[in-house]
């Protein structure tokens, strides 16, 4: 079992966590309730970002991970969704770049000035509309500027390039809502797990599903790419309704390599994988506690590690990328973990504990860093490096550049340096796409209550609207009737003296 300790030579046998003094948390944060099988947390070396809860609409705030303390009630929100928001994913290219996905049924890009917001955000950068319902997921390409993923309640995935706006390609394999989306390393393969209970492995730029699980005794529910290992990780809930993960060849889905149970508990299982020191962090949501594990490639595969315990349960949690932890404490991981009966923010380290003060170079391997490897054009045309292909320019060489992953950093030096990339929105219409001759957004009818509201109140606001131009309309009639009856007046007028000369 997972819970059986085994001891064996490892640099992270005894990685602890260690959890943020009370002055370096976030309090007075109203985190919203929403039920949603999402971590409503989104963070990067400049800001934190969380979704709250309000009326009339969907919002979160965008907080400076260094302004810690009591937040006002009144700080400034990024309130521009007419539905609750259900994700939000910062660019792993840009800090001030922030996604975010609604009830709505639309995927609004933000832009979030240096320092933090001084009043509610209202107008976004980029209005995505193409889903016909609800959006509930969104990922950002791994090692692309410029492509979004997003995954809605009509059981589509849209790949949105965001240098023109519009959705360039259209996944419509799945037969019911997708729970979530994960990439490989270099972007060229992306893993979705559906309330189908299949799990499936898929060529983003085709559509083309290459592997397909329906396995009777694990329900997937999350899946995980484990970096460049061929590899997937997925948590779910056995025959016998408890929780379990399962580990999987990404080339064979026809059986797991190996399903481990971890415990009868009932919270979704959220699997974080560090591809850099192989490590697995599971959080069960409304647990308190953190398991954590080594994977490797050969038997046993998964070497149970240690367990992270707090009587506080968890919402749902945020990962801080690897250029934003702090080297010079051996910390090689960071957790923000949502408490919402406290409205609370809790910083959580994952620390190796280490006596020197020197830079670790055995657990700081080469990362992916801040700069991206292509382009949004390169990546769409089938290049899944654009670095390497552009030096060699051979295109017998392709074959070799296609297996070749994102541009890589040294934290050492590195994890400081600013980004000099500038996101330029394009100038577009707010209309519907069509994506493979579809047009995606015809009249649907809603299937929620919440979507039958929001069209109600559009309808009526609309039918004011209508009035309030018929009654325009009207006054102008009437005016116009009278001028052309003086004028029919004078005309007679002249008729008649014309007459009597």
């Amino acid at each position: 079992m997972s819970w059986r300790p085994t001891y064996r030579s490892s640099k992270f046998r005894n990685v602890y966590g260690k959890v943020a003094n009370r002055e370096h948390c976030f309090e007075g944060i109203p985190i919203t309730k929403n039920v949603h099988d999402n971590h409503f947390c989104a963070v990067n070396n400049k800001f934190l970002a969380i979704v709250t809860e309000s009326a009339g609409g969907g919002s979160f705030v965008v907080i400076p991970v260094t302004q810690f303390g009591r937040i006002d009630p009144h700080y400034p929100k990024v309130c521009g969704h007419h539905g609750n928001v259900l994700d939000i994913k910062w660019n792993p290219f840009h800090d001030n770049i922030i996604a975010s996905c609604s009830e709505d049924s639309s995927v609004r890009i933000w832009e979030v000035p240096d320092g933090g917001l001084r009043r509610n955000l209202t107008e976004s950068v980029l209005e995505l509309y193409g889903h016909s319902r609800r959006v509930g997921l969104i990922e950002w390409h791994p090692t692309t500027s410029g492509i979004l993923f997003s995954a809605g309640y009509d059981y589509k995935i849209l790949i949105w390039n965001l240098e023109i706006g519009e959705p360039v390609k259209m996944i419509d394999c799945h037969t019911d809502v997708i729970l979530c989306m994960s990439f490989n390393t270099e972007g060229s393969l992306l893993a979705t797990s559906c309330k189908d209970k299949k799990l499936r492995v898929i060529e983003p730029r085709s559509g083309k599903v290459l592997q397909e699980a329906n396995f009777k005794n694990h329900k997937v529910n999350r899946v995980v790419f484990l970096g460049n290992m061929k590899r997937l990780l997925t948590t779910g809930v056995s025959r016998w309704n408890t929780r379990q993960i399962a580990l999987w060849d990404q080339e064979d889905l026809s059986m797991p390599i190996i399903e481990e149970e971890i415990d009868g508990l009932s919270g979704l299982l959220f699997p974080f994988y560090d591809a850099d020191t192989h490590m697995l962090y599971l959080a069960g949501k409304g647990d308190g506690n953190i398991r954590y594990y080594e994977i490797t490639l050969e038997k046993p595969y998964l070497q149970y590690l240690m367990e992270f315990r707090s009587p506080a349960p968890q919402k749902g949690l945020g990962v801080m990328p690897k250029h934003g932890l702090d080297v010079g404490a051996c910390e090689v991981f960071r957790f923000y973990k949502l408490v919402t009966l406290k409205g609370l923010i809790e910083p959580i380290s994952m620390i190796v504990p280490r006596r020197s003060e020197t830079y670790q170079e055995d657990i700081y391997p080469m990362t992916p860093g801040t700069e991206p490897a292509l382009s949004a054009d390169e990546w769409l045309s089938g290049i899944n490096r654009g670095k390497d292909l552009q030096r060699l320019k051979l295109i017998e060489f392709m074959s070799v550049c296609t297996h070749l992953g994102p541009v890589l950093m040294s934290l050492k030096e590195g994890y400081n340096r600013p980004n000099k990339l500038v996101f330029k929105a394009p100038v577009k219409e707010k209309k519907g796409g069509v994506v493979n001759g579809i047009d995606l957004l015809e009249n649907v009818p809603p299937r929620t209550e919440n979507e039958l509201l929001q069209m109600f109140f559009r309808q009526q606001e609309e039918l004011r609207r209508l009035k309030d131009e018929l009654t325009q309309k009207d006054i102008k009639i009437r005016q116009l009737e009278l001028e052309l009856n003086n004028i029919r007046n004078r005309r007679e007028k002249k008729k008649v003296q014309q007459i009597k000369e």
